[in-house]
């Protein structure tokens, strides 16, 4: 019994070894660009990231900061006012003045946010814009006057 452990061991290393090295071979490097692009995935549900909702009464605002966390690395400051962050109400019905952000980097959605910080790890060199959108739980931006509240600012990582 031992002995079928010890070989079905040795087994799984092997084997967990030739597929990083296949993998290696095949091109599977890392790309010049780690952020991940969410635009091609379907979320179901009949989510509206594209379709606005109009806010009645005052708007909440959206302020951006950005934090070092290393070289390359930056912890986003969402500095919002007359919203507040529903994880748990996400996919559901809109509910005025709660949701979620969706965090964009060099117009490739990046992230939700389901609170007011966000880690955007290991950014390529260059020079990056970062957009975060308010949104209402059925991922609809919210709008004022046919605008979506939103912000932005730039980064450029040396």
């Amino acid at each position: 019994m031992t002995r079928s452990i010890v070989l079905l061991a040795i087994g799984v290393l092997f084997g967990a070894g030739l597929g990083f090295l296949i993998a290696a071979g095949s091109g599977m490097e890392e790309k010049a660009n780690p952020v991940h692009d969410h635009s091609a995935h379907d979320h179901g549900g009949g989510m509206h990231h594209a379709t606005l909702t109009e806010v009645e009464g005052d708007a909440p605002t959206l302020a951006l900061s950005l934090h070092p966390d290393g070289p390359q690395s930056r912890n986003l400051h969402l500095k919002v006012t007359g919203f507040t962050f529903a994880p748990e109400a996400v996919n559901g019905a809109h509910v005025p003045g709660e949701g979620h952000a969706h965090v964009y980097v060099n117009d490739i959605k990046f992230a939700r946010a389901y609170g007011p910080w966000v880690h955007l790890d290991a950014l390529p060199k260059g020079r990056h814009v970062i957009r975060v959108t308010l949104n209402a739980n059925d991922h609809a931006q919210l709008a004022r006057d046919g605008a979506p509240i939103d912000a932005s600012l730039e980064v450029t990582i040396e």
